[in-house]
């Protein structure tokens, strides 16, 4: 048995699963609205969002043409947006360079000398790379990468951790028209391999090893082993860490390899940037695990610079004088969107650091926070879960006066995590917390909280000025507000995929679920007032009994008991049930486990959800395996929970 959508239009019913509904029903009335503070209002970049949505309603031609005026052009484009769905183009006919509108129009103004990366190691290793630094920098690679023989079209694998050279390939790639394809630094073999290739990749930047909680990771072996018989490969280059911190000479072994910085001339800082169309791809990304063929995500140079370039400012609020910091990782789109492309395409200041956010101590990021003075935070709400779990006491040791606006983004931010960080993060400065919602396909938010509006813990925010998102069932049809559905976009925005990567066939399946829609694969309901709330994958549902269990909800009740800081469900064969429900719990501090605490768990979700989303078992650990982005990776669980060989954590880490 499972729950239908009542009173879809049509007769048309969409199959939700019955704690998505008494989501839905939670979700009816806004108990905690969070008013935005009047002087960060003020200050916001979009004053009125009501007026730029009607804007981009009315005109979105001269909608749009503002906002590409963000990024400097080499030609201009003669139209500004052309659809045919699933084909859709923006900024027809112009050119322009992603590097050098992140780096070439500072270094010739006023922000020659100012701070563009302030990066810190793990170890505690310190580098700040002025626009200008970073400017000779990019070029001298991207000279390197040319006499290699990598040209414009030519594919790089970047395997490497969050470290500036990292920052510094990827930008090279885009001065040269090398379209780079940054796989995450932990990946396995495998996963490294089917995306060399299925992007047949001409050369391979990687660094020798990263560090993760004190242990130093090797690296180039997982190349070695990838590549050993790809002859498509024509270059490996090698970041050395190892010489730089006093380690043995690396022995190179194979005439394809070279040293990352042997290959540069340090007379070579100027490369003239290509010219690049603005439909020319700017980097593929892989989305998909290592079953099945990978899914290379292309993004295209023009409508993606122009996205990412205004939303820096528009959403997160990015200023002149601001210290911005993105806890993620360059292997991921939140790397390429908000650590490298719009950051330093709007001439900020970007604070990033290699390692995770607890480690060596559950106060680091706050120490960090204090010392650099950041003013702006992008985080994962599994990381303030995290934090959540160490107390408020963490925070509270530090003078976190500065840091005005938090983002979360990656997964639903469940209310009291929103609630916990309002008061323990921005307290202190009396700023706020916002919540959004985009994907890799998507790369940058489509649905958002501005600080012009209130904040509503458990729902998103409303769609970003340009965004036409809607809530219909599975033949299209809208629903009324207050009804789950699932959520598209019913126009394309210019920051969106183009294709997968040598199979499009693929691509056009995102427009084809519902016919002249973007899906986006997703359950979401928005309230009277236009906020929307996003509940989880539409597939990502338990069949326990028959009944429909989405796994985020049972996740969500669980959070919603005052001793839990993390969840984390998967579902087990039961030769009753079909599927039984297990639950894998970290605790907040203070609290301890026993008998009456797994009792007192599976009461709450029983009164929460119905006794059919009980979970039939509870397990306390100290962590929950994640990526180095913070997401955790249930299917770890269940393979060890199913008796197989879970692989590397790393390689299920997408």
């Amino acid at each position: 048995m499972s729950a239908e959508q009542p009173n879809a239009p049509g007769g048309a019913k969409l199959d939700l699963s019955e704690s998505q509904q008494a989501a839905i029903s939670r979700l009816q009335t806004d108990e905690n609205v969070i008013p935005p503070p009047i002087w960060l209002a003020r200050q916001a970049f979009i004053s009125n969002d009501a007026v730029e949505r009607a804007h981009a309603a009315s005109d979105p031609k001269a909608f749009w043409d503002e906002k590409a005026k963000g990024v400097d052009w080499i030609e201009p484009y003669a139209e500004t947006f052309r659809f045919d769905l699933p084909r859709h183009e923006w900024f027809l006919g112009g050119k322009l360079n992603a590097a050098a509108n992140c780096i070439d129009r500072h270094v010739y103004g006023d922000r020659r000398n100012k701070a563009a990366l302030i990066w810190v190691g793990e170890d505690g290793e310190e580098h700040t790379y002025t626009y200008s630094r970073l400017y000779r920098e990019v070029n001298r690679f991207a000279n390197a990468l040319k006499r290699l023989g990598v040209a414009k079209g030519d594919r790089v694998i970047i395997y490497m951790p969050l470290v500036p050279e990292g920052v510094i390939t990827m930008l090279a790639c885009a001065r040269i028209g090398a379209i780079h394809s940054v796989v995450f630094a932990g990946m396995g073999t495998q996963a490294l391999r089917s995306r060399i290739v299925d992007c047949q990749a001409k050369a391979i930047v990687c660094s020798d090893y990263t560090f993760r909680r004190g242990k130093k990771i090797p690296l180039k072996p997982t190349i070695d082993e990838a590549v050993r018989d790809l002859v498509f490969v024509e270059h490996v280059v090698v970041h050395r860490r190892g010489s730089r911190v006093g380690d043995a000479p690396y022995e190179f072994e194979s005439e394809r390899e070279h040293d990352f910085y042997d290959i540069q001339n340090s007379n070579e800082i100027h490369c003239p940037p290509e010219p690049m169309d603005s439909e020319d791809p700017l980097f593929i990304l892989y989305t998909s695990g290592t079953t099945g063929t990978p899914k290379g995500v292309v993004h295209t140079t023009g409508g993606y610079m122009v996205g990412v370039t205004w939303l820096s400012k528009a959403f997160y609020q990015i200023g002149e004088r601001d210290i911005y910091w993105s806890t993620s990782d360059i292997g991921w789109i939140v790397g390429h969107s908000f650590i490298v492309y719009g950051p330093l395409s709007v001439g900020a200041t970007i604070f990033c650091r290699e390692g995770v956010p607890d480690w060596p101590t559950p106060e680091v990021t706050w120490e960090l926070c204090e010392r650099f003075g950041v003013n702006l935070l992008f985080t994962a709400p599994t990381a303030v879960r995290m934090w959540m779990s160490h107390g408020g006491e963490a925070p509270a040791k530090y003078d976190l006066s500065r840091l005005r606006l938090i983002a979360c983004a990656g997964e639903p931010l469940n209310p009291e995590a929103h609630l916990w960080s309002q008061k323990h993060l921005v307290g202190q400065s009396g700023g706020m917390v916002v919540d959004n919602f985009w994907q890799t396909e998507i790369a940058a938010p489509v649905l958002g909280t501005l600080p012009t509006f209130e904040a509503r813990p458990g729902k998103v925010g409303k769609p970003i000025p340009g965004v036409d998102a809607a809530i219909v069932d599975a033949q299209g049809n809208s629903l009324p507000d207050g009804h789950g559905g699932l959520l598209v976009l019913r126009k394309p925005v210019p920051y969106m995929l183009r294709t997968v990567w040598g199979d499009h066939a693929r691509y056009e399946k995102y427009w084809q679920q519902i016919p002249g829609y973007y899906a986006a694969g997703d359950i979401a309901v928005r309230d009277a007032d236009g906020w929307f709330a996003v509940l989880g994958r539409a597939d990502d549902v338990l069949n326990v009994a028959g009944h429909r269990i989405g796994t985020a909800d049972v996740e969500g009740s669980l959070l919603r008991h005052p001793a839990v800081a993390e969840s984390a469900v998967v579902g087990l064969p039961d030769p009753l049930k079909g599927e039984r429900i297990k639950a894998f719990v970290v605790l907040k501090a203070g609290f301890e486990e026993g008998a009456g605490l797994i009792g007192s768990l599976k009461d709450h979700v029983r009164q929460d959800l119905g006794p059919i989303a009980q979970p039939s078992e509870i397990e306390i650990r100290k962590t929950l395996p994640k990526t180095r982005s913070g997401k955790i990776v249930r299917r770890y669980l269940k393979a060890v929970e199913m008796g197989e060989d879970p692989g590397d954590l790393s390689t299920l880490a997408d």
